[in-house]
């Protein structure tokens, strides 16, 4: 079927939202959202402040959206991948810690969502509750039911890590506050980082 004016221009009133929120980032990220101008957002995405105002009523909307905009992806992937692990529990825990270093370690929007939930969490506490729910809860009780699972079959020894999962999880978040605030001077060696948190993990769960 052909594709005509009409449908064109459909096409491109569907996207502008979307071309919106990814200047919204670069600018969000370029001057933080006290310093942001919406006037500068349109004129990045390629549009009027009038456009803006015709999708988002406020900047706190546009900043909230941004977020969800830019999180969306990742959320699907990470549930995707946690669909494909499976054979031994210490395999799927292994599998499962590498992914999380190489999708999201390396991920510029994963690591700037991360500096936008510290420097604006306070401001936004609903947006912090929803990355939480729809991102780290799940992916906290995923951690839980495999150690919990591994423990069952006898492939991890009966630990407190049961309880708190996240202790597993903490230092890949460690690794990004590290390069946030701190990779400029002080570098880490992240292969060598996550080998020594893989080493670490599966020689204390070990039976």
């Amino acid at each position: 079927m052909a594709d005509t004016p009409t449908k064109r221009r459909e096409r491109r009133k569907a996207e502008r939202p979307g071309e919106i929120l990814d200047a919204a980032f670069e600018e969000f990220v370029a001057n933080g959202y006290a310093a942001t101008r919406l006037e500068d957002v349109a004129r990045r995405a390629g549009v009027t402040k009038g456009t803006i105002y015709f999708y988002f009523d406020t900047k706190e909307r546009v900043f909230d959206e941004m977020i969800r905009h830019v999180s969306r992806p990742q959320f699907d992937e990470l549930t995707a991948f946690l669909a494909t692990l499976n054979g031994p529990y210490r395999t799927q825990l292994h599998a499962l810690i590498v992914y999380l270093y190489s999708r999201f370690g390396d991920e510029r929007a994963s690591r700037e969502t991360l500096r936008f939930l510290i420097a604006e969490g306070a401001r936004f506490p609903d947006l912090v509750e929803r990355h939480y729910q729809e991102f780290m809860e799940p992916l906290v009780e995923h951690v839980r039911a495999l150690v919990e699972a591994g423990i069952a079959a006898g492939e991890f020894r009966d630990s407190t890590a049961r309880r708190f999962p996240e202790l597993i999880l903490s230092p890949s978040l460690l690794l990004d506050v590290w390069r946030l605030v701190f990779d400029k001077n002080r570098p880490i060696d992240v292969d060598a980082f996550v080998d020594a948190q893989l080493d670490l993990l599966m020689n204390g769960l070990a039976t």
